[in-house]
């Protein structure tokens, strides 16, 4: 590889600043040459879904952030918040000023049940409630109706326990979290008293980790109802839990169980019901969302291959929200290649390619919009190293000629009029928040929309 000199260093912009992002900028800044990175965010906040999508009782999984703080600290790292690819800055332009472009935006929509009655008022998506109670600006403004008394979340994953976790928790226990205040009080007056947990498939394909299917148990006024029957297993998936690596599916059977023993459920304010094998055929109501109607399904296929194929046998459960977990779709994004049926940009371990399966040359993708939005923080470290580690091997093939990498873009959005953000601006909108949530004995309170963010660095 050649080395190049302190003078001409290799110019990366990094579009997106969740843990894929910052990953990779620490690969970049480790590598065995001179590179600078410059990090461009849309909103003026960093760290992606660290701040905006990890539950607000879950504090230990914002711990990360202190990592991603070390690397914005190098001298060759350049954070410009409050800058929209593809808006405030094109691809094009962006070529002139690096070598090379890493995509890192992430996985932001929600997958479609594509059922009629999706639309009515009541049905909304995960990420639009997750959002809300989290602070992000883009769902400042939501609205939830928490005066009704059932809700049913469609999907078995950790989000899905997320939305029924904050459902049903007694809202005395998040009052010294980070959530944000305005769901906080609607929270606190919601009439919310039954949860209906459901997945299309049966108890060992839940995607659910362990521990947080615990804490679905361990909610205080909160009783657990798990039909036994559900948790009877065909012999392909009695063959996924003898797997060696299927620890984790073995551990939510056990739990599953314990929650179907449980007999004294009286004197509970709060249900969640867990149920297996239904399909959402369609959802009902006039004005708005007043029933769901499911297929009670089988499963067929080879072990960890299993797909639910829905039965002539319906179910129908009355309910007024309905929230859906079945997954993340990244977008589109401008000039950029895009494999619509998979919902992430086509690459080859990190290399974006063209439809045609040609390489594009200087343009790479890391994190959910490479892979699909799976994992868990920590997995988008050797996702973005394997990105990095192309995007290094190829450093003597792209265009070599001098970049004037940060500098050319500032003067680009300057000439603009473009509002940017840097880390040391970030920090003084971080302190603000702190310094908010004291006064409620909570570790902050967010700042829920961007000129709130922009009015206290003035």
């Amino acid at each position: 590889m050649t080395q190049s000199i302190p003078q001409h260093p290799l110019q990366v912009a990094v579009i997106g600043s969740g843990p894929s992002g910052f990953y990779a900028a620490e690969a970049l800044l480790r590598a065995d040459r001179a590179v600078q990175v410059t990090m461009l965010e849309r909103l003026p906040v960093p760290f992606g879904l660290v701040r905006s999508g990890v539950a607000p009782d879950h504090p230990k999984l914002k711990e990360v952030i202190r990592v991603y703080q070390r690397i914005a600290q190098h001298p060759d790292f350049h954070f410009c918040g409050n800058v929209q690819f593809g808006q405030d800055i094109q691809l094009a332009e962006l070529r002139q000023y690096y070598h090379a472009v890493i995509l890192a935006c992430g996985a932001e929509t929600d997958r479609s049940l594509d059922i009629p009655g999706e639309a009515l008022t009541g049905s909304h998506t995960a990420t639009e409630f997750v959002g809300w109670y989290n602070g992000h600006p883009d769902y400042r403004d939501c609205q939830f109706d928490l005066s009704q008394e059932v809700a049913v979340v469609i999907g078995q994953g950790n989000v899905a326990a997320d939305v029924c976790r904050i459902l049903l928790k007694p809202v005395d226990a998040l009052r010294r979290t980070d959530i944000a205040g305005h769901a906080l009080d609607a929270l606190a007056a919601s009439r919310i008293r039954e949860v209906h947990l459901i997945g299309r498939r049966g108890p060992a394909q839940a995607k659910f980790s362990a521990k947080e299917l615990r804490e679905l148990g361990e909610i205080e006024q909160c009783a657990v109802q798990v039909n036994a029957d559900e948790l009877q297993l065909n012999p392909a998936s009695q063959l996924e839990l003898a797997a060696k690596t299927n620890d984790n599916s073995v551990k939510n059977l056990n739990l599953l169980q314990t929650f179907s023993e449980q007999t004294s459920v009286t004197g509970q304010q709060r249900r969640l019901f867990i149920h297996f094998l239904l399909t959402p055929l369609r959802l009902e109501g006039d004005s708005r969302l007043q029933r769901a109607v499911f297929a009670r399904n089988r499963l067929q296929g080879d072990p960890f291959a299993q797909t639910a194929v829905a039965t002539d046998t319906c179910f129908s459960l009355d309910c007024g929200l309905l929230f859906r977990s079945i997954g993340y779709r990244a977008r589109p994004l401008p000039d950029i290649p895009f494999a619509h049926r998979r919902g992430v940009i086509p690459n080859q371990a990190g290399r974006v390619l063209e439809s045609d399966k040609k390489i594009v040359p200087g343009l790479y993708v890391c994190g959910w919009i490479k892979r699909g939005a799976n994992g868990i923080i920590g997995t988008n470290r050797a996702d973005s190293l394997e990105t990095v580690s192309a995007l290094l091997e190829d450093s003597g093939r792209l265009d070599t000629g001098v970049k004037t990498g940060q500098q050319g873009l500032l003067n680009q959005l300057a000439a603009r009029k473009t509002a940017i953000i840097t880390f040391a601006d970030w920090q003084r909108i971080d302190q603000a928040e702190i310094t908010r949530g004291a006064q409620y004995d909570k570790p902050r309170e967010k700042f829920t929309r961007i000129d709130e963010m922009l009015a206290c660095l003035i």
